[in-house]
């Protein structure tokens, strides 16, 4: 395999350190932007970064680092998208050169909010990215355990194998192991619905409900997830894959959820503004909790887990009683 390829990560989060360092384990030069120019100084100086799995130490001679989007980009063939869905639109606004011939995988968890599209989608219709183009990073996978070097897997979706191949084996390492796949609208639904139902985990644990209820949740989630996707995108898929199912697990189970630990507060109590405080890091399933509900009015999936999230999230509904009504509708 090279060792030498054009690859940038936009991000300067947890996840997208977590994935410049499983490139570093395989490329001579990682393009890495960051919006944040005092992370990008410290990263020169000290050989971490300063905010996110600040126990990683890169090799600053293999890292391109830069707090220009623009820079990056040009110097790129392929571009990985790792940041909060919510500011993808923001990042992207600030584009001067075309992203014309560039292929770009999406390890976003999210839907952006102003188009309610999932990210392939969204570049797809407003950048004309043809779907040969475009490809999706999934779990099960923590950054947490990425940095810690405990054995992950991973997901490369993309319609034309030889990317998906190309870019999984980037990725691999005696700690990563990489499958493909060639469901991208599928396996990025996955990533989005999880963190939902993460929060819906999360909630009751904070309200008290115990493993048995867990596991039933769980298991009504993955179903739920299946009739979403179903209705969305229509082709053969394995929802019990690790794609599915085990991205679902992970977050849903994981001391190191976000959207876990963010729901685990709304079920003590917290507001959802107090909440978002409180973290550190994005829940994006929040936000992916307003985006499904408007989808699935239209597509009118059978979805009661999120629609309870929904109704606690945006509503302001009682997470005690609104669990109480959810208990009634699961098997």
């Amino acid at each position: 395999m090279s060792t030498t390829s054009n690859i940038a990560v936009i991000g300067g989060g947890s996840w997208a350190t977590a994935i410049v360092k499983m490139l570093t384990e395989n490329l001579e030069k990682v393009h890495w932007y960051m919006r944040s120019v005092y992370a990008v100084e410290h990263l020169k100086r000290h050989e971490h970064n300063p905010n996110y799995l600040s126990d990683v130490e890169f090799n600053i001679n293999q890292l391109q680092l830069s707090n220009d989007i623009n820079e990056i980009v040009d110097s790129a063939d392929v571009l990985i998208f790792a940041i909060p869905s919510a500011f993808l639109k923001s990042e992207l606004d600030k584009l001067t050169v075309p992203l014309e011939g560039k292929t770009i995988f999406s390890a976003i968890k999210g839907i952006v909010p102003e188009s309610s599209l999932i990210v392939g989608e969204h570049f797809n219709k407003f950048y004309n990215i043809g779907f040969e183009n475009i490809g999706v990073i999934t779990g099960p996978c923590h950054a947490e355990e990425v940095a810690l070097e405990r054995l992950s897997y991973l997901t490369i979706a993309c319609s034309d194998e030889d990317k998906a191949k190309m870019l999984a084996g980037f990725l691999s390492s005696d700690y990563i192991k990489c499958k493909t796949s060639d469901d991208i609208v599928g396996t990025e639904y996955a990533a989005v619905l999880k963190n939902i139902y993460a929060i819906a985990a999360g909630i009751a644990h904070g309200l008290g409900y115990g493993d048995n209820f867990q596991s039933v949740l769980m298991s009504n989630a993955i179903r739920e997830m299946k009739k979403f996707i179903k209705k969305v995108h229509k082709m053969k898929r394995n929802i019990n894959d690790s794609a599915y199912l085990g991205d679902l697990l992970v977050t849903g189970y994981s001391v190191f959820s976000r959207n876990r630990m963010f729901g685990n507060m709304i079920g003590k109590g917290y507001t959802v503004k107090s909440a978002q405080m409180e973290m550190s890091m994005v829940a994006e399933g929040y936000y992916a909790t307003a985006s499904a509900y408007k989808i699935n009015e239209e597509r009118k999936a059978k979805t009661p887990i999120i629609n309870a999230v929904y109704t606690i999230l945006y509503e302001g509904k009682n997470p005690k009683k609104t669990f109480k009504k959810l208990a009634d509708k699961l098997d």
